[in-house]
């Protein structure tokens, strides 16, 4: 064989390996935006956007994978999408509320379409929308009729992971809710921004300490109500103890204005409801009560009752039992006896009784050799 048919079979299998490595990432950067959806086609290829500075510290903490902006035009008419693909549907919601606006966003909506249209479709200038770990930016919306937005949407979600957003939003009061203000937060870049949003930023002091290196996770909401407002923050802790050592820390760490602004913390299992800086001792009262968190324990394995059988059953049993045994014990004992005598009536002395192949160990205590034959 000659030296560069050596080399070959050598390094080309090497040469294959790396290769596939090469390509395995490129398949994971598949471009999330179509080329055309609908009467719409794409204007350029999938660009990088242009993230907002401080936007880029979330993202980073959302766990951001990939982002591209694309735009499309249908005639004269031109809109921009802009989308975020994160690591996984918990940061993806991170990156979601903050960019949602007030009246411009789709809480909780699975589908572009889902979210709330104004009486002026046209008018809208930005929708903001989240499909599993991909959140999505149109500007220019009011531009895309329904069906447009719904063929949008499932080509998008077809390249989306399914796992649902984290529970915790579940968890805040409903009643005097301000749609939009709702704010999610997985560390500390997140939890500050929450705060500037909600004009709330005095207690910035609580992102340090929230303990998001321990597994806690955050969640804002504004409300009001008449003469009545205040923002409800939930912190929820993956066990109660840590929850009750965190009660103490943020309590500590919250402002010397606290008092004077009614801010109070009360624990619900394994969740810190804080309302901050409420209007009313009464109205933060009302929205700590609010708080939808129960703990439920689930059973997944399937349950009977456990009940003792009348005596009478069980003696009836115990006596069917030791019956069939005994039937089986005679059965057995006549069916070997049977087979024996048959054997030795048909092939005498070949099967048994057969002294001249059969010996027996013997000791040698007394002088007489016992006979075989005397066993039978």
């Amino acid at each position: 064989m000659s030296t560069r048919s050596l080399l070959l079979r050598r390094f080309l299998p090497a040469s294959l390996v790396i290769a596939l490595l090469l390509l395995v990432p490129s398949l994971r950067a598949e471009s999330v935006l179509p080329a055309h959806f609908g009467k719409w086609t794409a204007s350029n290829a999938a660009q990088s956007p242009a993230t907002p500075a401080d936007a880029k510290d979330v993202l980073a903490e959302s766990g951001l994978e990939s982002a591209e902006t694309r735009a499309y035009s249908n005639g004269n008419a031109a809109v921009t999408v802009t989308t975020y693909r994160l690591h996984d549907s918990s940061g993806a919601y991170e990156a979601y509320t903050f960019f949602q606006e007030l009246k411009n966003s789709c809480p909780q909506s699975s589908e572009l379409t889902g979210c709330s249209t104004p009486a002026d479709a046209s008018s809208e200038k930005k929708r903001v929308a989240l499909l599993g770990n991909i959140v999505i930016i149109i500007d220019n919306a009011g531009s895309l009729s329904p069906n447009d937005l719904d063929t949008l949407s499932k080509q998008i979600d077809a390249r989306a992971d399914k796992t649902p957003p984290p529970p915790i939003p579940n968890y805040l009061p409903t009643p005097d809710r301000i749609s939009g203000t709702e704010k999610y937060a997985l560390g500390p870049a997140a939890f500050r921004a929450a705060l500037s949003t909600l004009n709330r930023s005095e207690y910035r002091a609580l992102s340090d300490i929230a303990g998001f290196s321990s597994g806690a996770e955050a969640m804002f909401a504004q409300y009001q109500k008449q003469g009545d407002a205040a923002v409800v923050l939930l912190i929820d802790y993956p066990t109660p103890q840590l929850a009750g050592l965190h009660w103490k820390h943020l309590e500590q760490a919250l402002p010397s204005s606290a008092n004077s602004d009614r801010t109070s913390i009360e624990r619900k299992g394994t969740v810190l409801a804080i309302v901050l800086a409420p209007t009313s001792r009464g109205y933060a009262a009302r929205l700590r009560d609010a708080v939808n968190y129960e703990t439920q324990v689930t059973w997944n394995e399937p349950t009977h009752i456990i009940t003792d059988p009348p005596i009478t059953t069980v003696l009836a049993k115990i006596i069917i039992a030791t019956g069939v045994f005994m039937l089986v014990a005679i059965v057995f004992g006549v069916a070997f006896g049977g087979v024996r005598v048959l054997m030795k009536s048909l092939f005498p002395g070949k099967v048994f009784d057969r002294p001249e192949q059969m010996d027996v160990l013997q000791l040698g205590l007394s002088g007489k050799r016992i006979n075989s034959r005397d066993f039978y």
